[in-house]
C-alpha cells in the first residue's frame, strides 16, 4: 500500500529489500503475531511480578527464536518487547540493589522511580502491542538493545 510519502510507515530506514520483502508475504498473520507478542509479554511480565517481568523476557524471546526467519517484522517487534521487559528487570535490580545498599533509605528515591517506571511500562507495552496489530514498527524508549 502505498502511503503519501511513498513509503509503507512498517519499514524503518536501513532495512534490506530482503527483510522488506518477507515482511510482505503474510503481513495479516505477521500483524497478529507482533501485536500478540507485546500483549503475551505483559500478561507473562504481570504473572511473574515478583522478578520484574521475566516471563515478559521468555515470551519474547521464544516468539523471536521461532518467527525470527519467517518475518522480519515480527522479529523486530519480538526483539523490541524483549529488550523492553530486560531493561526493566535491570533497571528493577540496580533499584533493589540501590536500596539494600543505602539501608532501605533508597526507597525514598526508589518507589517514586519504581511507580513512575510500571507506568511507562504498561502504556508502552499496549503502544508496541496497538502498533503491531496495525502493522507500525514500533521502538520502546528507555530500551538497552541486545536482540535485533
Amino acid at each position: 500500500m502505498a502511503h503519501a510519502h511513498g513509503r509503507d510507515p512498517r519499514y524503518l530506514k536501513g532495512h534490506t529489500p530482503e527483510e522488506n520483502a518477507m515482511d510482505n508475504l503474510n503481513s495479516a498473520q505477521d500483524g497478529k503475531w507482533a501485536g500478540g507478542v507485546h500483549v503475551g509479554a505483559l500478561v507473562l511480565a504481570l504473572v511473574t511480578s515478583w522478578s520484574a517481568g521475566v516471563g515478559g523476557m521468555v515470551a519474547a524471546f521464544v516468539v523471536w527464536l521461532i518467527k525470527k526467519d519467517e518475518s522480519a517484522f515480527i522479529r523486530r517487534h519480538a526483539a523490541e518487547a524483549f529488550n523492553f521487559n530486560f531493561s526493566m528487570f535491570i533497571y528493577t535490580l540496580v533499584g533493589v540493589f540501590f536500596s539494600l545498599v543505602t539501608l532501605g533509605l533508597g526507597l525514598i528515591v526508589t518507589v517514586p522511580i519504581a511507580v513512575v517506571l510500571a507506568v511507562v511500562w504498561i502504556w508502552c507495552t499496549v503502544q508496541g502491542a496497538m502498533a503491531g496489530f496495525d502493522g507500525r514498527d514500533y521502538r520502546y524508549p528507555v530500551t538497552m538493545r541486545l536482540l535485533s
